[in-house]
């Protein structure tokens, strides 16, 4: 397969410069990468014609970062880091303000490498004036979880003070995303402080009613204090919540901490089978 496409790249660049030396209007490299770049991007993500017309744009202009990057997604999706990763960094080169704290998120979320995410959650910092937000949420929030998952509570807990902070004054305490809150009660509760850990709880029913999580969690609360009964009603909620898809997850991986139903039926039966 990698020789095919070595040689379908070869035989397609050789009739692209004679296409072009014919042409009296020919166009630069860029301008032609991106075309070929818009009319890939119409097929399927990692399919043939997709991949072979990324391919084709990066031949044509090897500095074109959008098609450098999207050359190593499918690699990415397909768990082959050995190809993945040298094929990202090629993009990171050409746009390391953008491609190193997104680098973090892949780290942190494909391969739970939680060390090398807060690295470059951490460089994004001096790489930029301003606060970063790969995929749509800030570094800290990021940082928050990679050092939850790292067991690094104390770390943990002061970025998600510092982001929840900044949310709030920046636009309201109900404008914060309700993970930010689950993580921190989290990251409290496997700390070993139960009270911090259940505002943070209490937080994300708050402003959502509907969580099989906080409710997970609330109703461990409850058992450590030995009041089964409210126990009891929190996890049968929980249940609820989580069989009409309230409950945190993420598309492609697993989330940190993600719950199933049987981590909640499982806690049902030893809140029933408690004295």
């Amino acid at each position: 397969m990698e020789k095919w496409l070595k040689f379908y790249l070869s035989a397609f660049i050789l009739s692209l410069s004679i296409s072009c030396s014919n042409n009296n209007n020919e166009k630069d490299a860029r301008t032609l990468a991106e075309e070929r770049f818009k009319d890939a991007i119409f097929y399927r993500q990692g399919s043939v014609a997709f991949q072979n017309g990324i391919a084709e744009a990066v031949a044509i202009d090897p500095t074109y970062e959008p098609a450098v990057y999207e050359l190593s997604v499918a690699d990415l999706k397909r768990g082959l880091p050995h190809k993945w990763l040298p094929q990202y960094n090629k993009a990171v080169t050409l746009n390391p303000e953008q491609r190193i704290p997104w680098r973090g998120y892949l780290y942190l979320w494909f391969y739970r490498d939680y060390e090398k995410a807060i690295a470059d959650f951490n460089a994004s910092d001096s790489l930029t004036p301003y606060l970063d937000y790969p995929q749509g949420h800030s570094v800290d929030f990021w940082r928050g979880i990679a050092y939850l998952g790292a067991k690094d509570y104390d770390n943990s807990i002061a970025y998600w003070d510092k982001h929840i902070t900044k949310e709030t004054e920046d636009s309201g305490e109900d404008w914060v995303e309700l993970e930010a809150f689950l993580y921190r009660g989290i990251a409290y509760y496997e700390a070993g402080n139960s009270e911090k850990a259940n505002e943070n709880f209490d937080k994300v029913i708050q402003f959502f009613r509907n969580s099989a999580d906080a409710k997970y969690y609330k109703a461990k609360l409850f058992l450590n204090k030995g009041d089964k009964k409210a126990a009891l009603n929190m996890i049968d909620e929980a249940i609820v919540d989580f069989n009409n898809g309230y409950y945190n997850n993420r598309g492609y991986v697993e989330t940190l901490r993600q719950i199933y139903l049987l981590d909640l039926e499982e806690l049902k039966s030893k809140i029933i089978a408690s004295n």
